[in-house]
């Protein structure tokens, strides 16, 4: 390692200096020498200390991401086979209702409820039940003006075992230090992120992704049975409707594969800002919306990020979809990722009298996708 970092320091500072920079000018053309000149500044201010530490909390966060995968997998050994029924040829119906249901769920069961919106947050939850005042004004509003429909806010989709992170085992201390702490642990919340970026990532891997989208699905039909018992009948789909937030789509369109085929369901997904690869989901459901703010640059990233949603990728089912009409973009306005100004803000717009969570629900419900008959 001492070798390596001596090698970089001599390119920059060393006889290769010139040698380097003309090299990299030939490729790049004189404008970016500005941008070169900056980047070289910053290596100065990081050698010594600093830029070990730097490289130590590299190494930690690769193999933070390592591990990442582990969690799921002592997850499907330990419980989750079972729970699924296929351990031991065992036959269970994950639709077969729980005494454990509220008596107010039941009491709706003769209702004409036919339609389940299911919100899965962002990457900066804590726990299944963290909506912002936003969030919940947003997802009231949806079940006042559209009756046959309940709501399933209390799926994590970062975790498979339905903890929370303050319940889950060796970590949990440090996570509930973060999400409670004040002073210089009130900007640790990036933890928090982090942890669930590589959730995310995990629901995009073609290894551990069926697995882990297996499970979400699984818990996302224990919570809508529990909010309301799904029908039984095979004669009209249950309308399922998976809105998420930034990198809780990716989690919705992994889980969108099992779902339809354990319910007779008709599955679309609105993407709120959200971050997801091209080859996930999209073959399950019936139609994608991506709504999208002018100020919103972190669902830029995925674009660019996964090469399954270049458009030279034709083949991949993201672009498929696309071709097909079952994937969508919508401009919501001058929203920003979250925050304020966010998708789901309380902030006025402008000068105006409306919020932009109530610009983001007129948006939504004028999709077509609430009408009972479609």
């Amino acid at each position: 390692m001492k070798n390596l970092l001596a090698l970089l320091f001599n390119i920059y500072y060393g006889e290769l200096k010139n040698l380097s920079f003309r090299i990299i000018l030939e490729f790049t053309g004189a404008k970016n020498l500005k941008m070169l000149r900056f980047f070289e500044r910053i290596l100065v201010q990081l050698r010594g200390e600093t830029l070990k530490l730097l490289l130590l909390a590299a190494v930690i966060l690769l193999a933070w991401g390592t591990l990442a995968p582990v969690n799921t997998l002592v997850w499907w050994v330990s419980e989750g086979a079972e729970k699924l029924g296929l351990k031991n040829h065992q036959s269970k119906n994950l639709l077969k209702t729980t005494n454990g249901l509220k008596r107010e769920n039941l009491s709706k069961s003769n209702s004409r409820i036919n339609c389940y919106i299911i919100f899965l947050p962002g990457v900066g939850d804590f726990s299944a039940n963290e909506l912002t005042p936003g969030e919940e004004v947003f997802l009231n509003r949806l079940v006042q003006i559209h009756p046959n429909c309940v709501v399933v806010s209390d799926v994590f989709p970062y975790s498979v075992t339905k903890k929370s992170l303050g319940g889950q085992g060796l970590f949990a201390p440090l996570w509930r230090a973060v999400e409670n702490g004040d002073g210089w642990w009130e900007n640790a919340d990036i933890l928090i992120k982090i942890r669930n970026l590589w959730r995310f990532a995990i629901s995009a891997d073609e290894r551990y992704g069926p697995v882990y989208n297996l499970g979400i699905a699984s818990v996302i039909i224990e919570r809508m049975n529990a909010v309301h018992p799904i029908p039984q009948s095979t004669e009209q789909p249950v309308k399922i409707i998976l809105i998420g937030t930034s990198g809780g789509v990716q989690v919705a369109l992994g889980a969108s594969n099992y779902l339809d085929k354990r319910l007779n369901t008709q599955l679309t997904v609105l993407s709120v800002g959200g971050c997801f690869d091209g080859n996930t989901g999209f073959e399950a459901v019936n139609h994608v919306y991506h709504l999208h703010g002018r100020r919103d640059w972190i669902d830029d990233i995925t674009r660019i990020l996964f090469a399954s949603r270049w458009p030279v990728t034709v083949g991949s089912p993201f672009n498929q979809a696309r071709r097909q009409g079952r994937y969508t973009v919508i401009s919501t306005g001058p929203h920003a990722h979250d925050g304020s100004e966010g998708y789901f803000g309380t902030a006025k717009v402008g000068k105006s009298k409306t919020t932009y969570v109530e610009l983001t629900l007129q948006k939504v419900n004028n999709l077509p996708i609430w009408s009972e008959n479609k």
